[in-house]
């Protein structure tokens, strides 16, 4: 008898769980990442060059939804990862539009610029770029176009503070010479002319094989006499990261390496030591079994965001839902950064923090103590509400 009354017991939970798995919804997150991804080469990756990618962003997507798990049951969601890849800007093009079709709620980008700006039109739903940090993506007034890497200039504006606050203000810049260099270039002086520091010279490396031009890539001929009387540090703009690498301590004169060298403004370092920030790092090295780059927090944010839209409405998950709640006001998440994280309205940008780190430590945060906004201080970092060109304002 109590056998039986056991077995009508499991057959009556079976049939519940049955029942509510039937009834569960489902929430469809997709992530679109470029095809055979040149960063992600094992070389690069094994130099683990500052503010680079460490490896795939779908790492950082799965550990976010395995950590809202309990959330997720509670509310009867299941979230399926439906994981895209394409080789140019028409293939992302058909991707995005495939699974709009399929019914994604929203999709996490990991693609450049130049195939986001043409293919974001093509669809409606929500769109969080966590891989290019282009200014030009900002600008665009995509309204479905949402960020949590930071823009290039955050990064800048960071260091300038930094340096501002230091009163390190005679500023040696060198750069290379590629296109991508040159346009960053320009958001560096930028941030140099906001913050008062003065650039007493730019100068421009070059990586060759060429033994005639060996000389352009000589940290000692760069920094030297020539280049500049005295300055106070060096900043360097190298996207690719290989002349940056080897520049610290190599200076003709005894001077600090900031920008893609030294000292680095990145989303996120392994090494922060506060608001919760080592456990949320313990736990990505388990999972990937490698450090938590700045490029993972922000696909991990990204997917943490689209989450926590859609548990406000779990029945009925859908892509405009989950749009209007990441662009409401009082939208904020917890970035383990000690202050809660919104976007703004005018460009979409994730308001954050960043952490200086020189890849052992990190040496300080952006913004700087004793910067100070009318509003809110984090949009000392990158293009505030009266500079942007969209009609949306705070």
């Amino acid at each position: 008898m109590i056998e039986r009354t056991g077995t009508r017991a499991l057959l009556l939970a079976a049939a519940l769980l049955g029942a509510a798995a039937a009834q569960a919804a489902t929430l469809t997150l997709g992530v679109l990442s470029r095809a055979d991804d040149e960063r992600l080469d094992s070389r690069r990756v094994e130099l683990a060059y500052l503010g680079h990618p460490g490896g795939p962003m779908t790492q950082a997507v799965e550990m976010a939804v395995q950590e809202a798990g309990f959330e997720l049951g509670a509310a009867k969601l299941q979230v399926k990862l439906d994981v895209q890849s394409a080789r140019n800007a028409g293939d992302m093009r058909t991707a995005l539009q495939k699974l709009e079709k399929a019914g994604a709620a929203a999709v996490l980008l990991d693609v450049p610029a130049a195939w986001i700006v043409p293919a974001a039109p093509a669809v409606k739903l929500p769109l969080l770029n966590a891989g290019d940090a282009a200014d030009g993506l900002r600008q665009g007034c995509v309204a479905h176009l949402l960020h949590t890497v930071p823009s290039e200039r955050m990064r800048a504006d960071a260091l300038a503070q930094m340096l501002s606050a230091r009163r390190w203000s005679r500023v040696l810049v060198l750069h290379g010479v590629r296109p991508e260099d040159m346009a960053r270039l320009a958001v560096v002086q930028g941030a140099l002319r906001r913050y008062a520091l003065k650039p007493v010279a730019l100068k421009a490396f070059k990586l060759s094989s060429d033994p005639r031009e060996r000389d352009l890539a000589n940290p000692l001929l760069l920094t030297g006499a020539g280049a500049a009387s005295d300055y106070d540090a060096v900043w360097v703009v190298d996207t690719d990261g290989e002349f940056a690498r080897a520049l610290p301590y190599r200076t003709a004169l005894p001077r600090p390496v900031v920008g893609d060298a030294g000292l680095v403004a990145d989303a996120w370092a392994p090494h922060f030591e506060r608001f919760g920030a080592p456990q949320l790092s313990r736990r990505f090295a388990r999972a990937a079994q490698r450090p938590m780059t700045g490029a993972d927090w922000a696909a991990y944010m990204a997917a943490k965001a689209v989450l926590q839209a859609a548990l406000e409405q779990p029945a009925q998950p859908s892509a405009a839902q989950v749009l209007a709640a990441l662009t409401r006001a009082d939208f904020a998440l917890d970035g383990f950064k000690g202050v809660r994280l919104s976007f703004r309205p005018w460009d979409r940008q994730l308001r954050q923090p960043l952490m200086l780190t020189d890849g052992t430590g990190v040496i300080d945060t952006a913004p700087v103590g004793g910067i100070m906004h009318p509003k809110n201080v984090l949009d000392t970092l990158g293009a505030d509400a009266a500079e942007s060109t969209c009609r949306a304002k705070p």
